[in-house]
């Protein structure tokens, strides 16, 4: 199996309650980041077997898999147990033994489609087989410039033109969109702050930025997709979620 199809394969044993694949697939001193889970293969192992004994099956749907170095990061829809659809960023790093050693992810509640009839998963599926690098470079690029906000005036040189097909639940597409959907949070008194990005994974055409900042002043966790094309960013899915209060975490290995 790829890291790629055995990422698929892990996430799947919520929906079939395979705790014996969970446990081929885990490494022993696996980490976790979900911070409303333990960490390590046993609590993993649990969560599968909890699930797979609940009475309502959970549903997972995966819709774009990517792969970078040691590292595999998916787009996926999830209903656990049916406690509602929710669309999430995934990312497992391996060993050297091609077993999953660590977890991040951030999960959002599914949404209608936003201003532009656009939803959180949908647009392009093809992946393009062009630099990844020169895709790295981009998206961290314009994450510092214009996201963090360290050369805002920037900001138009990262698109063509008004061509820009967002997922966001809140924006319409273009640049003008953003621009729009900027100026009403100010309106309301709400900042966007991203405050530091920790790592921009990419695969072919696509990058994902993993940042925390505030949203309304509320500590918060950002995953940003982002399509790449001719070096200009072209397509964007995000998922933001609040960050939990140390004192209700299930493991101490932090977010991050």
């Amino acid at each position: 199996m790829t890291n790629i199809e055995k990422a698929l394969a892990l996430i799947n044993t919520f929906a079939t309650g395979d705790t014996e694949q969970a446990k081929e697939l885990l490494a022993p001193g696996y980490i976790q980041h979900h911070l409303a889970y333990g960490t390590g293969a046993d609590a993993f192992i649990g969560s599968v077997s909890y699930l797979g004994a609940a009475p309502v099956k959970t549903y997972v749907n995966n819709i774009r898999a990517f792969e970078d170095g040691d590292k595999v990061f998916l787009q996926t829809i999830y209903n656990f147990a049916g406690m509602g659809e929710q669309v999430a960023f995934d990312i497992f790093r391996f060993d050297a033994d091609g077993k999953i050693v660590e977890h991040w992810d951030n999960l959002a509640a599914k949404a209608d489609p936003n201003p532009s009839g656009h939803t959180q998963v949908d647009g392009t599926m093809e992946k393009r087989d062009v630099d990844k690098e020169e895709t790295r470079k981009a998206v961290a690029s314009f994450v510092g410039d214009v996201l963090r906000g360290e050369n805002p005036d920037r900001l138009t040189s990262y698109f063509d033109g008004d061509k820009y097909i967002q997922h966001n639940i809140s924006i319409a597409d273009g640049l003008s969109g953003l621009g729009a959907a900027l100026a009403t949070l100010a309106e309301q008194g709400i900042q966007m702050v991203y405050n530091k990005t920790h790592y921009v994974l990419a695969d072919g055409d696509y990058g994902l930025a993993v940042s925390e900042g505030t949203f309304g002043g509320t500590p918060t966790t950002y995953y940003d997709l982002f399509r790449v094309e001719n070096g200009k960013i072209a397509e964007h899915w995000d998922v933001m979620e609040t960050l939990a209060a140390e004192d209700t975490w299930q493991n101490q290995n932090g977010k991050f």
